[in-house]
């Protein structure tokens, strides 16, 4: 069964998960159908999976690829690595809390409280924040945190 599958199915290898190579092969199939190689995320979703979001996800993380991998899309798709410019920069942790703080401000400005369901998001300009989570995790481990830190959460009333 395992020759008939590789015949069957060139590009499948064991090396790399199932669910990479089905959102190769639903690229593949999408690019063979119509030849557009989606690269926007949120544009087209098969089964499922955001291909434009799989596509720039491959190319951010093409040294993390394995060979084979690499030359599937380089040659099958002709995708090729990101450049430096069009990589994300990369948030740093004081980034991240400032995000953060940010979304427990505009949350209370609205709702006049603090008292956030785990599991809600807030959802500011540039970015999406775990808000409850994030809340949840603060006030657990508030006296591990930087004293600046403790003292913006002071300044919101957050325990």
């Amino acid at each position: 069964m395992a020759g008939r599958t590789r015949r069957d199915r060139p590009g499948w290898c064991p090396a790399w998960g199932t669910t990479w190579q089905r959102c190769y092969r639903l690229v593949h199939n999408r690019l063979q159908a119509d030849g557009t190689l989606l690269t926007a995320a949120g544009t087209v979703v098969v089964q499922g999976e955001d291909l434009g979001r799989w596509v720039t996800a491959q190319r951010h993380r093409w040294e993390r690829l394995l060979p084979a991998q690499q030359w599937l899309l380089e040659n099958t798709l002709g995708l090729a690595p990101a450049g430096r410019d069009e990589r994300p920069v990369k948030r740093t942790r004081d980034d991240k809390w400032a995000a953060n703080l940010e979304a427990a401000r505009q949350f209370h400005t609205r709702e006049g409280h603090l008292r956030v369901p785990r599991e809600h998001v807030e959802r500011l300009e540039a970015v999406v924040v775990k808000l409850g989570t994030w809340l949840d995790n603060v006030r657990k481990r508030v006296a591990k945190l930087p004293e600046q830190w403790r003292a913006d959460l002071d300044a919101l009333g957050i325990p």
